[in-house]
């Protein structure tokens, strides 16, 4: 029996979950909503959210307060004053299941970083290590928030995919960075996005011949280390404001 089976699913409610640009895609994609039904901007003043792996956005309508975008979390249907995923799924408790059950509602989709929990890229970037997960996953004594019942073990871990998932994590949160870095230069109103999110995904494709970056400063190509150059700031119109969480 897995460490996941039959859990509660106290990460799925003690977390906020950064998600990237390819999550946001990939989710509308499997499951036909739309960025406002499962995205959310959660303001990060101590990146305790970021943890110096999302990248923070700033916005128009909030000048000054770092976000960081995440999944939206709602309130718990089965365990009083308690929140969750929205994207999870719960069963009542039982006697066997004093917390009920969680299951993620879109666990072939998840995004990146629920993919990668509990591991991180050993220093040579080839392995899988498991860190540590703390007793709870909020303070107070909530018992949603509870987080594993045991140690996780190389056992519960898959030895194949788990590097695979760490690797496309890595990649696509340091596009991710890139993202914001040219949004921030010109910040525009939360409502407006989405449309700037899908806009630079769907040019992401580029032919042979612009994958040369030239450096202005010094006439020469640039490395893969210096400031990216190839995401353009799209041009968008104004769109209707719809949920802003």
């Amino acid at each position: 029996m897995g460490i996941c089976d039959g859990c509660h699913a106290g990460c799925c409610r003690s977390f906020a979950v950064p998600i990237t640009g390819a999550d946001i895609l990939n989710l509308e994609h499997a499951t036909g909503l739309t960025f406002w039904d499962f995205a959310c901007r959660w303001a990060d003043h101590e990146g305790s959210i970021a943890r110096n792996y999302a990248p923070h956005f700033q916005f128009q309508d909030e000048p000054g307060t770092d976000f960081v975008i995440c999944l939206m979390q709602k309130e718990s249907v089965v365990l009083p004053d308690s929140s969750k995923c929205v994207f999870l799924s719960e069963t009542p408790p039982t006697v066997e299941s004093p917390l009920g059950v969680g299951n993620c509602g879109v666990y072939g989709s998840r995004p990146s970083a629920c993919r990668a929990f509990p591991t991180k890229l050993s220093r040579t970037g080839e392995m899988a290590v498991i860190h540590d997960v703390p007793e709870r996953g909020r303070g107070g004594s909530n018992p949603a928030y509870k987080l594993c019942p045991r140690p996780w073990e190389p056992a519960d871990v898959d030895p194949l995919e788990a590097p695979r998932d760490l690797v496309v994590a890595k990649y696509e949160m340091r596009f991710f960075h890139q993202l914001a870095a040219v949004w921030n230069r010109e910040p525009r109103d939360w409502a407006m996005f989405p449309d700037f999110v899908r806009v630079v995904y769907a040019n992401r494709v580029i032919p042979e011949a612009a994958d040369i970056v030239l450096d202005e400063s010094s006439d020469q190509t640039a490395t893969d280390d210096d400031e990216p150059q190839t995401i353009p700031l799209p041009v968008l119109r104004n769109s209707p404001r719809r949920h802003v969480a």
